[in-house]
């Protein structure tokens, strides 16, 4: 066997917690990698309700790498959750109806700050919120309750509300090495077979294999 079945909702019949978000996106503005999962149970399937304020007409797109471990409780908000910020007021007549449509503002008029990225092989921990247009890099780890309100470089571990850096994880050497690397595109074979070097603390046998 080369892992479980990407293509499954739960992978693990045993886990019922635990489900490939890809299989149960919707939203044609959302899109995750193979073998990254969302763990909740009270319904891992359900997934797309922790994206919010995310609305076709804005465009912005919510876009996951592969092999993401994301926790219980996330909130992805996206830019329809933004108010305009140029009149007196920021609140938001036009949702509310009775005539106050007349002010529904237009996209140019909102803050938007694009599409939100999260990279490959990042651990999202519990009860995390990421704000919109943020970009995470590959192999970030986030602090469970932490606020992302702004980049994370990748291997980074971040924390706090806001979000600072709190480490890397390891040297800049090799970071870009594992950077240049990607194993999370080896084919399934490969990954199984190295499995042991991919998750031992021997960093120096990983780069042998690059």
């Amino acid at each position: 066997m080369y892992g479980p079945d990407p293509n499954k909702i739960f992978p693990n019949e045993k886990v019922s917690s635990l489900c490939f978000i890809k299989n149960v996106i919707t939203r044609p503005n959302i899109i995750a990698g193979d073998y990254t999962y969302y763990d909740d149970d009270g319904g891992a399937e359900n997934f797309e309700e922790h994206v919010t304020h995310h609305y076709e007409f804005i465009g912005d797109k919510l876009i996951i790498g592969k092999f993401c471990a994301i926790g219980k409780g996330v909130e992805f908000i996206m830019n329809g959750a933004n108010h305009r910020m140029n009149g007196a007021t920021t609140y938001p007549f036009n949702i509310l109806g009775g005539g106050w449509e007349k002010c529904t503002p237009q996209l140019c008029d909102l803050p938007l700050k694009g599409d939100t990225v999260v990279g490959n092989d990042v651990w999202i921990g519990q009860n995390v919120t990421i704000l919109p247009g943020v970009h995470i890099g590959d192999g970030a780890v986030i602090g469970a309750n932490s606020v992302v309100s702004k980049d994370v470089p990748p291997y980074h571990v971040v924390g706090g509300n806001p979000i600072k850096i709190i480490r890397k994880r390891f040297d800049d050497d090799i970071i870009a090495f594992l950077m240049k690397l990607k194993w999370w595109d080896w084919p399934a074979e490969k990954i199984t077979e190295n499995l042991e070097v991919l998750c031992g603390g021997d960093i120096s046998a990983l780069m042998k294999l690059g």
